[in-house]
């Protein structure tokens, strides 16, 4: 491992092996997420009676995923919770429930990578009050940022009560990973997984649009320190349609300060893209120091091995490479993990 310039994978997800009924935890009836084991190795995550993704054991086990991680060339890994158990619809007090059991269960996990795996915790976001203070807790007991949703049903990032959390992130110094989640389904995006395929691309898309035009980058500290999943999806393609709606239709368009163009230094972007042309689409309008290695580990729409794409593209310097695979989560985290461990280490060797 390099201390300086460690190799960071700021996109991962975990599901722990077991966990309570939910239904009895909550006393709410279902559907409510489950595992159904196969094997050893194997399991099946269900919700309710419906198979929603098979799972193999580097889902939870810190030890395979280090073995992966070695093999990759990536020293650490940000594990965020799987969308799936936002519970969002529920009401305040389950959801309550639910985050801090998970948020439990990924230290848990977490813990045996003796600080290589880094954990975000998930928030009840449709109770502003209550998503503060499960960030409080979870922070002070060893989460390093959150995960959200882009959208809480028909509540947008713009949300005046989202918008507060945000708010109470910058204060406490927390970044924040938005991941979409809950896309719309129907006859045309039930086919070939296109609501991944499509439906992902456009969610992220709007609510980083809502952001902007709804105000929300104009209210938000500029402290804050945001990053979308997939490569903003669908937004970095479209700013100059967007840019071109704000001047010709200013009567309904431009309800920001500013065009959409303006905003792009505001948030950071993962490099889940797979592709050389639209990573230097990206780059030519984000920035190389506003997209970080993502890789979307374990699941099988993810980059592997991890970090190939950027450690492969011809046309990045070794300064933009170094950026985009390591100084730019750096900065987003708020610390260098290598350092925590060399600390972690000088203070047993003291004691």
């Amino acid at each position: 491992m390099n201390r300086e310039d460690p190799i960071i994978d700021i996109h991962t997800h975990y599901v722990p092996n077991a966990w309570p009924d939910l239904a009895q935890l909550t006393n709410a009836e279902g559907p409510w997420p489950w595992l159904r084991a196969g094997s050893e190795h194997e399991a099946m995550l269900m919700l309710g009676s419906n198979e929603f993704r098979p799972l193999r054991s580097n889902a939870w086990a810190a030890e395979e995923r280090l073995v992966q991680m070695d093999s990759d060339g990536v020293d650490f890994q940000v594990l965020s919770p799987t969308p799936l158990f936002f519970s969002y619809a529920r009401n305040a007090k389950e959801a309550v429930k639910v985050s801090s059991l998970f948020n439990d269960l990924a230290l848990e996990i977490c813990e045996p990578a003796k600080g290589r795996l880094l954990p975000f915790c998930q928030v009840p976001l449709q109770d502003t009050d209550s998503a503060c203070a499960e960030l409080d807790r979870c922070i002070d007991n060893g989460h390093v940022g959150v995960e959200i949703g882009n959208h809480v049903g028909d509540r947008d990032l713009d949300d005046e009560g989202i918008i507060t959390f945000l708010q109470h992130c910058a204060s406490r110094n927390v970044p924040v990973f938005v991941h979409p989640w809950d896309m719309p389904s129907s006859v045309r995006l039930d086919r070939w997984m296109a609501q991944w395929l499509v439906g992902m691309p456009a969610e992220t898309h709007l609510s980083i649009l809502s952001l902007i035009l709804g105000g929300g980058f104009d209210r938000l500290s500029k402290d804050l320190r945001l990053c979308f999943a997939h490569g903003g999806g669908s937004f970095p393609y479209w700013v100059g349609r967007m840019d071109n709606a704000w001047h010709r239709r200013p009567d309904l368009i431009a309800t920001s300060e500013m065009p959409p163009s303006h905003y792009v230094d505001r948030f950071s972007v993962d490099s889940v893209v797979f592709d050389e042309a639209p990573l230097r689409l990206l780059m030519d309008v984000m920035g190389s120091q506003r997209i970080m290695l993502g890789s979307d580990f374990p699941y099988p729409l993810g980059e592997s091995p991890a970090g190939s794409l950027i450690s492969n593209a011809k046309f990045l310097s070794k300064e933009q490479r170094l950026q985009m695979l390591s100084t730019n989560a750096q900065e987003y985290l708020g610390f260098n993990p290598a350092d925590r461990i060399s600390e972690r280490y000088t203070k047993h060797a003291t004691i």
